[in-house]
C-alpha cells in the first residue's frame, strides 16, 4: 500500500531537515540541462518497467518521453530535475513539481512540492546519494518557500523518506 506523505512543522509551514552526508560519495548533485533528457527519459523507462511490465518498449516509450521531458526541463516554471553523475555517467535523477495552492489572506504559504521519478540505479544506491538529491530538492522547497512536500512512496524507499522527516 503506497501513501502520501507530508513534510511540515508545527506552525504549519514546512520543515526542512539536514541530511548528513556520505564525504565517500564521490558522486556529483547538479540541475538537469535539456541535453540530459535523452538519458532522464531511458532512466524513466528503467524505472518504471522495473514495477511492472511495460506495455511499450524502449523504442516506443523513450521517443514519447523525450518529447513530454524537455519543455518541462528547458522551462523551470513548474518543474526541476536534479541528476546523479557518477563517472561522468547520469546514474540518477529526482523531480519536483511546484504545484500552486489557492490564494490565502493570510500568511499561509502558496506551492506545495510534489516529489517524483527518484530514481537511483541499484549499483549506486544506499552510497549516501539519495539522501544528497533529497537534500537538494527539500533546499529548492525552502527557497520557493513550498507549504508542504508530498509524495508516494514505494514500501523500499519509505525508510529514507522517514529519516529526512516525512511522515505518513
Amino acid at each position: 500500500m503506497e501513501c502520501t506523505s507530508a513534510l511540515r512543522s508545527r506552525e504549519g509551514g514546512a520543515f526542512f531537515p539536514r541530511p548528513t552526508m556520505n564525504s565517500a560519495e564521490n558522486s556529483q548533485i547538479r540541475r538537469a540541462t535539456p541535453a540530459d533528457v535523452p538519458v532522464l527519459a531511458s532512466l524513466r523507462f528503467e524505472f518504471r518497467s522495473r514495477r511492472k511490465n511495460p506495455v511499450e518498449t524502449a523504442a516506443e516509450f523513450i521517443p514519447r518521453c523525450i518529447d513530454w521531458m524537455r519543455p518541462r526541463v528547458a522551462d523551470e516554471s513548474r518543474w526541476r530535475v536534479w541528476v546523479l553523475e557518477h563517472d561522468g555517467g547520469i546514474v540518477g535523477n529526482i523531480w519536483l513539481e511546484f504545484i500552486e495552492k489557492l490564494p490565502n489572506p493570510n500568511v499561509e504559504r502558496e506551492t506545495h512540492g510534489y516529489v517524483t521519478n527518484f530514481f537511483i540505479r541499484p549499483e549506486r544506491r544506499n552510497l549516501g546519494a539519495g539522501s544528497r538529491l533529497l537534500k537538494a530538492v527539500l533546499d529548492e522547497c525552502e527557497r520557493a518557500r513550498v507549504d508542504s512536500v508530498f509524495l508516494w512512496p514505494s514500501d523500499r524507499s519509505r525508510r529514507l523518506y522517514e529519516r529526512h522527516g516525512f511522515v505518513p
